[in-house]
């Protein structure tokens, strides 16, 4: 009998694949790296990463996917990552009609 394994595809979508993942990833933190990450492995072993896990078949799956390298098992690829980031900060990009005051994020009012 033949194992499937569900996957993430380029397109953020899962599906079914005759080969397992090489990488793992966190869905709600957008983060992959390899399977042996002591950081990931930590995270497992405390009981609150499995039900966000995820598996790709490749980098290139992952990055398509919107999903940025871990900087602890992949730092070369996190390094270049960070660098194309426009604000340097390595943070998400903060969406249309919301801004920072305060250190809080406030919505935007019409005509502002």
């Amino acid at each position: 009998m033949n194992q499937i394994w569900e996957l993430v595809g380029p397109d953020g979508e899962p599906y079914g694949s005759a080969v397992p993942g090489t990488l793992g990833g966190h869905r709600r933190n957008r983060i992959y790296g390899r399977l042996d990450c002591p950081a990931a492995l930590r995270a497992i072993a405390r009981g609150g990463y499995v039900p966000h896990r995820v598996f790709f078949l490749t980098e290139e799956h992952a990055r398509a996917a919107g999903y940025r390298p871990c900087a602890i098992c992949l730092p070369l690829a996190y390094a270049r990552w960070k660098a194309q980031q426009g604000d340097g900060s390595g943070s998400r990009p903060v969406p249309a009609g919301r801004r920072r005051l305060s250190g809080r994020a406030v919505q935007e009012r019409p005509g502002e």
